[in-house]
């Protein structure tokens, strides 16, 4: 079996605790959670689209760093501080993803640091 490898970049977010930002293993790119960092390190809090904007284009260099995409990607997760923000979010996640769509679960849920979201992934990099 593969080893698993992290996935880092000085253009990604620092992680704020011990994880890292996605790791690899075999064919496999599995993508921590997301919130709203910019890389260099600026917060983005309060209004869900800009969130997602930051949030998702993070995803994508991710994705990128470990040799995927958003194309490929199979699993979505995302986590909504109130689920009355999902219309706004799913205006901004179609900028992103489009049919078919990454199967996706979605969670209403206390998201850390005063975020409105939070998203995870897990993509094929084959």
């Amino acid at each position: 079996m593969e080893e698993k490898v992290p996935v880092w970049g000085e253009d990604l977010p620092r992680p704020q605790g011990p994880y890292s930002p996605a790791m690899v293993r075999g064919d496999l790119v599995f993508v921590s959670g997301l919130v709203a960092v910019r890389p260099n390190g600026g917060r983005v809090a309060g209004d869900v689209r800009e969130e997602a904007l930051v949030v998702l284009r993070n995803l994508k260099k991710v994705l990128e760093k470990a040799g995927s995409s958003l194309d490929q990607v199979l699993q979505v997760t995302v986590y909504l501080r109130d689920m009355d923000d999902l219309p706004a979010f799913n205006e901004v996640y179609e900028e992103f993803f489009s049919p078919p769509y990454p199967a996706r679960s979605v969670a209403g849920v206390e998201v850390p640091g005063g975020f409105l979201l939070e998203v995870s992934a897990v993509a094929y990099r084959g």
